[in-house]
Parts: structure tokens; C-alpha cells; sequence
């Protein structure tokens, strides 16, 4: 009516969320929706979270849906699974995933290959989440990206959110979700605002698992990246158009499954590919997405070699210039490019 006689409506309300709120108000939202639903981990409850992801839930749902486990990876690991089995929906928090390795076992042997040695009589909804990949100054054994080792594994599904809509809405999905999931965030992102759409601020807002978003269009290169890297790739897109070079950016979203089709797309479009990730190079993320592209019809389409700019081939160093070397910059997205385009 309003429309009508000449009002003009504004347009719908956008806000600033940090990554860390977004992951809040997921866990919130699905604490609330379904009992079932429950968080531990080494100090999610009383400490509000060493990232303080789960502020003020212990306080809201007590003791029985927020819990403090000791510091013990494997038993407190272990303890989600078995949930898990019995239709439970926890989420294991991991205060880094480095330290998943001490529960490797019970995430791939018991909750990966449950439902299929079940033959899909026991399903294990279950959410591991955490920081992962490189954060700064805290060396080799705290600054892996588990992005290839977990999406290695048939039976899990992974995902790595780069925006805050990426947090909520894949964490949402992740423990609405009857297989186990993998969620990597990055610790370097929970401090940073993103805009949040009206619709991502509604309970009911999921982001699909499998489904990758293209954050900026172009024409003459295809950018895939997942995670923090995304935000790299679209700032060398936007130095790049500058001089004339329109960056297509992929957000990959989710590690397995991987939306190949929508890399495909873009590659039949631009005929140019660089994966960018913040993990090893050898059998990588971006290792995959090539061998994936080679295979496929797109293939014919690419008119130079598909490039992959990674972190570097060592542990981390702890100084930080050399942690600044071993981690993928603006600049090396931008030669990478150049190199790909002969310019």
C-alpha cells in the first residue's frame, strides 16, 4: 500500500557480526530448537569458551547441555560419538584442531565409518569444530590446516566457513545433520565483522553443506579458496581490476562434498584456474580441485596450466617473518594470476 502511493521502502536491515557472534548464535538457536543438542569440551561452560564461542550458554541451558570435559581429546571425544550413536546431536569442540589428533580414532574410525560397517542402521550426528590452520606466533605443532587430512576420510563431511552467514549458517546445517561433520573454522577470523543479511539473521537460516558461493564475478580467472584465504583472494581481485584483470572469487564453503560443478562453471567461463589454501601443497585441497578439473569436460576449456598458491611446504616457523612466508599473501595470488595469464 505504502508502494502504491509513492513511499519508498527500505531496503531490508543488514548488520555487522563478528564470526565469533555468528558461531554464538547458532549454537543458541540450535540449543533452543532441539534437546537433543548438546556442547562440550575443554572449557566451553564456566570460561564462556577459550574463544569465548559459547558466551553465556552455560549460563542459559546449565550443566546438562553445556559441559566442561577434562583436558583429555580421545575420552571427551569418545564420549560425543557414543552420544551420537544413541540420537544424541553433540558438538565437540576442539580448542584447536591440532589437538584432534589425539582423538583421530574415535573421528574417523568410530564416527566416519559407523554407518557404513552399520550398513545404516546407526547414524552419528555429530559436530567437531574448532580453529584451524595457521594462527600467529604460535609455531608448527598449533598451525596446521586439517582441510586435506579430514577431507581424505569417506564417511565425514567437512566444512570452512570464510564469512559470518558462512559460520552460522554451516554450523546450523552441520548439527542438523545425521553424519558427522568436520567444521574448521580460523581463529584470526572470530574477531572480524562481516555483513549479515536479514534473512541469515532468522533461526531458520542454513547454509546447504556441498554448495560453494561465488562472492565476486569475473571473466578472465577463477580464484577457488576456502576459509581465511578467501578474504586474501578478494583483495587481490580487487587490486587485479585495476589493471584490468576482473577475478572470478569461488568461496568453497565445504571440503567434502566438493562442489566441483560450481568450479566447472567458472572455469568454462574464465578458462583460467588458481586454487588458493593455507595448507601443504602436496595432495592438497587445491591438489584436489585440479586433479577434479583434469578429469572433467572443463578441462578442454582451460587455455593454461591450473596454478595452486599454498603455504609452504615446511612446519611453521615461529618467528614472524617467517610465519608471513609461509602463509599465502595478496601478492602471491596476484603473481600467480599474472603467471597464468602471461602478464
Amino acid at each position: 500500500l505504502q508502494q502504491r502511493r509513492g513511499f519508498r521502502l527500505s531496503a531490508p536491515a543488514a548488520i555487522q557480526v563478528t564470526v565469533r557472534d555468528a558461531l554464538n548464535q547458532a549454537l543458541d538457536e540450535e540449543l533452543e530448537r532441539d534437546e537433543r543438542v548438546f556442547l562440550l569440551g575443554e572449557e566451553v561452560a564456566q570460561y564462556d569458551g577459550a574463544y569465548k564461542i559459547s558466551r553465556g550458554l552455560w549460563k542459559k541451558y546449565g550443566d546438562k547441555r553445556v559441559i566442561d570435559t577434562p583436558i583429555s581429546e580421545m575420552g571427551f571425544t569418545g564420549i560425543a560419538v557414543g552420544a551420537a550413536m544413541v540420537w544424541l546431536r553433540p558438538v565437540c569442540e576442539f580448542m584447536t584442531f591440532n589437538f584432534s589428533m589425539q582423538a583421530i580414532d574415535q573421528v574417523i574410525n568410530s564416527a566416519a565409518k559407523t554407518c557404513y560397517m552399520s550398513a545404516g542402521s546407526i547414524a552419528v550426528p555429530v559436530v567437531f569444530r574448532g580453529p584451524n590452520g595457521a594462527s600467529a606466533g604460535v609455531g608448527a605443532q598449533h598451525s596446521q590446516c586439517f582441510a586435506a587430512w579430514y577431507g581424505h576420510c569417506p564417511g565425514l563431511k567437512v566444512v570452512s566457513p570464510w564469512s559470518s552467514e558462512d559460520a552460522k549458517g554451516l554450523l546450523k546445517a552441520s548439527i542438523r545433520d545425521d553424519n558427522p561433520v568436520v567444521m574448521l573454522e580460523n581463529e584470526l577470523l572470530y574477531g572480524v565483522p562481516f555483513e549479515m543479511s536479514e534473512q541469515a539473521q532468522s533461526k531458520d537460516f542454513v547454509v546447504p553443506i556441498g554448495k560453494a558461493k561465488i562472492e565476486r564475478q569475473g571473466t578472465h580467472v577463477t580464484l577457488v579458496s576456502h576459509s581465511r584465504p578467501v578474504g586474501h583472494c578478494l583483495e587481490a581481485a580487487a587490486v587485479l581490476a585495476k589493471e584490468g584483470v576482473e577475478c572470478e572469487v569461488i568461496n568453497l564453503r565445504t571440503i567434502r562434498p566438493m562442489d566441483v560443478e560450481t568450479v566447472e562453471a567458472s572455469v568454462v567461463k574464465t578458462n583460467h584456474l588458481v586454487t588458493v589454501e593455507g595448507g601443504w601443497p602436496q595432495f592438497g585441497v587445491g591438489a584436489e580441485i585440479c586433479a577434479r578439473i583434469m578429469e572433467g569436460s572443463a578441462f578442454n576449456y582451460l587455455d593454461a596450466p591450473a596454478v595452486r598458491v599454498t603455504g609452504a611446504d615446511v612446519p611453521m616457523p615461529y618467528a614472524k617473518i617467517l610465519e608471513d612466508n609461509c602463509i599465502p599473501q595478496v601478492k602471491d595470488i596476484i603473481f600467480a594470476v599474472k603467471k597464468t595469464l602471461n602478464i
